[in-house]
């Protein structure tokens, strides 16, 4: 898996022997600098040249498979002991609501199936968009799966490079709601990059060091994207510095200020989307945003609802989106379907992805 926050691909050994799945082994590998500016710029350009794309693609694909005989050596696993690689690819661009809608995601799964030698099922997305869905977000059905209880209603809420909730109610009957809540670290990341010279913001300190800018929070939250309906899905070639500059404009602050305002927005657009599908009795939270502290605090101001990661359940919340995909190869390799209908907005369940044999 390797997300919007573009920081390096998690792999995970998943076993589905027993009800709730295991995490055999993972491997966290960074992207290259050089190799994560070329993504930057395929994934910040509006036309990009044809060869520099195909060979982004090779490149990716090489280093995927190389991901993942990282991972095997270090565990001493042989691809006889894999059934299936999930490989969700780097999404370049997500546009389900343009005249053609699409979702592109590259790293060459004929290059992975042939150099690892194992089976590769990819491409999870763009079928769901071709039954009128959104191609976003997957991961509720797993989450529904793994966390369902009938005894009490969950949200579950993976904060990346942009944050998305999968609501889980306890009645049986109730629809599986899932959708894109807005940024979630992509923004914060973005700004420190910029103007702060350093990836992302550890911890949340620097956050926590500014002031709110009151105004401009309020102009951040004004975007009609908050308040639409769901299914709604989104992405950083939506949410990023080039959406906030017009805001900035109008209400300009310090550098450090400007991140705390991030930080909020990102707390604010969560909560929302908590208040907006009613009572929520519990919430797990998973993926990097865990991580800030000073996020989680500013969200326990706006929920009045316990908060804990996916760890209560021994899912480990950095690795609980890899493991999803995992979970995804495993529905399309047994012909089950992939998606929710009711969170993507499709016409119908369906088999995702397509599947390159080794």
């Amino acid at each position: 898996m390797s997300g919007t926050s573009l920081d390096g691909v998690d792999t995970a050994i998943v076993n589905f022997e027993q009800q709730t799945p295991s995490l055999v082994a993972s491997h966290y590998q960074r992207y290259p600098e050089e190799l994560l500016q070329a993504i930057k710029r395929s994934c910040q350009q509006s036309s990009i040249n044809i060869e520099e794309f195909g060979q982004l693609d090779a490149r990716l694909g090489d280093f995927y498979a190389d991901c993942i005989q990282r991972t095997l050596s270090k565990n001493k696993l042989s691809a006889n002991d894999i059934s299936a690689i999930g490989s969700h690819g780097q999404t370049i661009h997500h546009s389900p609501n343009s005249e053609w809608p699409f979702s592109l995601q590259i790293g060459d799964p004929n290059r992975i199936a042939e150099k690892t030698n194992i089976t590769v099922v990819a491409d999870f997305r763009r079928r769901d968009i071709a039954a009128g869905g959104q191609g976003a977000p997957l991961v509720p059905a797993f989450h529904q799966q793994l966390f369902h209880s009938n005894s009490e209603t969950l949200a579950v809420i993976n904060i990346g490079g942009i944050s998305n909730i999968s609501y889980l109610n306890k009645d049986p009957a109730s629809p599986l709601i899932g959708f894109d809540c807005g940024p979630g670290n992509t923004l914060m990341d973005q700004w420190c990059q910029q103007h702060l010279s350093c990836r992302y913001d550890e911890g949340g300190q620097l956050a926590s060091q500014g002031k709110t800018n009151t105004a401009l929070l309020q102009s951040l939250l004004s975007d009609p994207y908050f308040s639409a309906t769901h299914p709604k899905s989104t992405g950083p070639e939506y949410f990023n510095l080039a959406w906030l500059q017009p805001h900035l404009e109008q209400h300009p602050c310090s550098i450090n200020d400007t991140l705390s305002t991030l930080c909020e927005l990102s707390a604010d657009c969560i909560a929302l989307s908590c208040r907006q599908l009613g009572d929520i009795e519990r919430i797990l939270l998973c993926g990097g945003g865990v991580h800030n502290q000073y996020l989680r605090q500013c969200l326990e101001q706006r929920l009045e609802v316990p908060l804990a990661t996916t760890q209560l359940h021994g899912i480990d919340p950095d690795y609980l989106e890899a493991i999803a995909f995992a979970w995804l190869a495993k529905q399309t390799i047994e012909g089950k379907p992939g998606n929710a209908p009711s969170v993507t907005g499709a016409n119908k369940a369906l088999i995702l992805g397509g599947i390159y044999p080794a």
